[in-house]
């Protein structure tokens, strides 16, 4: 498995604290940023209401109070309804446990231990879209406990999920592209992901799909393109550039700091350069260091170093943006991280560097 480290951003709390469902961590080791808002998606469980059924509140209720015997056979009678010949038996037990894995991190050890696995991932295959979201969903709150990641991935749950991102409706994809997140925070389990088909779904989520849809395809992006190389390509190829560019143009979007971090994992790639520059990335970078936030303005600045640090074409791009002075009024900011402002110094370093006209105009020095 061919990987690398991202830019300069690690995304810290990817695989630690999992476990039970605790949150996701948000600490950027080079963007000192702690303002409490959520860059990425938390995906923690689904974000659903309860869709009460007539007696599923008191079951849910008799359960949290029954003894540890009684939850165990209530959940088993549960895992053995999902393979029932009757699929409102199935509909009901998909739901009861979906919500009880929501709800309760010790349940997810429980519902995995019954067996409830391998007849949910099946589910997740069914015509019938109701069946499919809540063994997809089902899945996800699973997922949430480290434990049960290995045997969700080896009783194959990949696939299903990534014929889940293309079929399903719009719960069904958010919470498949969640629980990608989810098992992709195992390492090794990245490349598989990638291979089978996830990543273009990914970033048509990410292009179509609707807020929620597009904040849960960039942090699953992220993390599949953060460290492996063929996943990065996967992207590019894909045509991630275009609604990364659009999302970071879109400042009411609330998606500029999401896009940016993704791209930042990208970018160093050539093709990807390539890519958007030619979706016109550039524009929209320097415009982001012109007037977004301090965070917004930390994030674009080392994209746009890793772009100019061997072009030549591109230094003169960016410096007829415009790019100059909102650099030095960054790296002279009283606000902001002294890493940030050494790099926009280092860029301003760059773009003052004498260059011909000829030189600019010549593809063999992009």
């Amino acid at each position: 498995m061919e990987t690398e480290n991202a830019m300069n951003y690690t995304y810290m709390g990817m695989g630690m604290g999992m476990g039970m469902g605790m949150g996701m961590g948000r600490s950027f080791n080079d963007l000192s940023i702690n303002d409490g808002s959520s860059t990425f998606s938390d995906c923690n469980s689904d974000r659903s209401g309860e869709f009460l059924t007539p007696s599923s509140q008191s079951r849910r209720l008799f359960l949290a109070s029954a003894n540890s015997d009684n939850s165990h056979e209530f959940i088993r009678q549960l895992v053995l309804d999902l393979s029932s010949c009757s699929i409102d038996d199935q509909k009901h037990a998909a739901l009861e446990l979906r919500l009880l894995a929501k709800n309760k991190p010790e349940n997810r050890i429980k519902i995995a231990k019954a067996g409830a696995i391998k007849p949910l991932i099946s589910l997740i295959s069914s015509t019938d879209p109701y069946l499919q979201e809540n063994g997809v969903t089902a899945i996800l709150n699973l997922s949430l406990c480290d434990e049960n990641k290995e045997v969700i991935v080896s009783s194959g749950a990949i696939k299903p999920l990534v014929r889940a991102l293309k079929t399903g409706n719009s719960t069904a994809k958010e919470n498949a592209a969640c629980a990608l997140l989810r098992l992709s925070q195992v390492e090794e389990n990245k490349v598989a992901i990638g291979r089978s088909g996830a990543i273009p779904l990914l970033v048509n989520l990410l292009e179509n799909g609707g807020f929620r849809g597009k904040k849960d395809a960039s942090t699953a992006l992220y993390s599949l393109c953060s460290t492996v190389k063929e996943n990065k390509m996967k992207a590019v190829e894909a045509g991630i550039m275009k609604p990364l560019v659009e999302l970071m143009s879109d400042f009411s979007s609330n998606m500029v700091d999401k896009s940016a971090f993704v791209l930042s994992v990208l970018v160093v790639e050539p093709g990807a350069k390539t890519a958007l520059v030619e979706e016109g990335g550039i524009p929209v970078l320097v415009e982001i260091i012109e007037a977004g936030s301090q965070r917004q303005k930390e994030i674009a600045v080392p994209i746009l170093l890793q772009i100019c640090e061997d072009s030549v074409v591109y230094r003169t791009m960016v410096a007829r943006e415009g790019a100059i002075p909102p650099l030095v009024a960054l790296s002279q900011s009283d606000s902001g991280t002294n890493r940030a402002k050494q790099k926009a110094e280092k860029l301003i370093e760059l773009l003052r560097q004498p260059r011909s006209a000829d030189i600019a105009a010549s593809p063999s020095h992009l």
